[in-house]
Formats: C-alpha cells, structure tokens, sequence
C-alpha cells in the first residue's frame, strides 16, 4: 500500500516522538486485497496527543459494497484505558442481505470478524472493546417501489502489542493490524477469503483513476 505519510498533532504538541514515526510507516506497508482502495484522511486531533488515519473502500465492479476507516491513536504519557500508548480505533460498514437483520446471531458473528482476522494476521493485541449495529431501511409513500436495505456497521478499538518474541525488537509492527481492518470489510462486504497461496498485491492510493 503506498499512501501519504501525514500525521496529525494536537494543538500545542512538539515534534512526533521516533516510536510512533516509526509505527505510521509500518502502516504503510500492509498488502491489502486490490478491491481495497486505501488513501489517508485527516485524523482526530483532539483525542490524543498524536494521530494518523486511514480510510478505505471495497469496490467490486465498479460498486462499493463496504466503507472504513482506522485510525492510530498515541499517547506518550500512556493512558490507562488502552492498557498501553497505541491504540487503534477501527470503523467498518457493509451491505449485508435484508433477510440477514433479523438474525440474532449476526452482530457476535460481526464481532467475531474482526478478532478472527486480527489472530489470522498475527495482529497482538490487548483490551479490545466495541460494537456491532445493524441497520435497515423500508421506503414509504411514494418511494415505496424502492427494496429494502441493510447495512452492517462494526466499531471497535484495540491496543497494538508487540508479539512475545519481538518484545524488544524494533518498532510496533502496525501493517498485521491494517490487513486485519481490511479483511474486515472484506468478509463484511460478503467477498470469498483469498485462497492459500495467491499472492495479494498491495493497494495503491489513485488506483481508481489510473
């Protein structure tokens, strides 16, 4: 994936610390799936010291079926609700089967997505917390010709650790954590996993317009 590497400080704050310069550019190399359109957007300034953010779509012939966003949250000083410095809050939205609301199983399953691709990636995280609401739309009136829609929406966040056996080394590895974001939409936009030895090509921002 290659994106703009902006990050965005909150008022009053100095030069962004080595440990969370290094974290954003490991962001930059997760390999996304290439229905994944993946570029930076402004990030909350006021919600931590510093922050930097991505957004994504799901195209598939020419429709976007899931929305996103991931943001990188980092506190020097810690901060004892994440259980660390590193928090990630994640967004996820897709279109989903009308006949899928009713299921009183689905948002479990919407919340197992999300913890499935974070081990499925190696992604080591702590204090995960979120969740998952379903949404349907019926038309009236005089739009009443119009089908019934449903979405799935996924918030959540999570602290990024370093695995055991990289406890010491290096800068915290926050590509797992990215692909894990983007398998989410992924499976919520209802597509086949990428079978075992096919290569993903990493997305690249502007791909729509080339």
């Amino acid at each position: 994936m290659v994106v703009g590497q902006e990050t965005h400080p909150s008022p009053g704050v100095g030069a962004a610390p080595a440990e969370f310069r290094e974290a954003v550019a490991t962001m930059r190399a997760a390999r996304l799936r290439p229905e994944v359109f993946c570029e930076e957007m402004p990030a909350p300034q006021r919600i931590a010291p510093w922050a930097s953010a991505l957004s994504a779509d799901v195209t598939v012939d020419d429709t976007d079926v899931a929305t996103g966003r991931i943001i990188l949250l980092h506190d020097p000083a810690g901060n004892d609700a994440w259980d660390g410095t590193f928090r990630c809050v994640a967004y996820a939205r897709a279109e989903i089967d009308l006949e899928l609301i009713t299921d009183p199983m689905l948002a479990m399953v919407g919340w197992t997505w999300l913890t499935e691709a974070l081990d499925a990636h190696g992604a080591s995280y702590v204090a995960a917390s979120g969740t998952v609401t379903r949404v349907a739309t019926e038309s009236f009136g005089g739009m009443a010709d119009e089908e019934g829609s449903a979405q799935i929406e996924i918030r959540a966040s999570w602290s990024p650790v370093r695995p055991p056996e990289a406890a010491d080394l290096g800068p915290l590895d926050l590509a797992p954590h990215v692909e894990a974001w983007s398998e989410l939409l992924c499976t919520a936009a209802g597509l086949p996993p990428v079978p075992d030895g096919v290569a993903v090509m990493p997305s690249r921002r502007g791909q729509r317009g080339s």
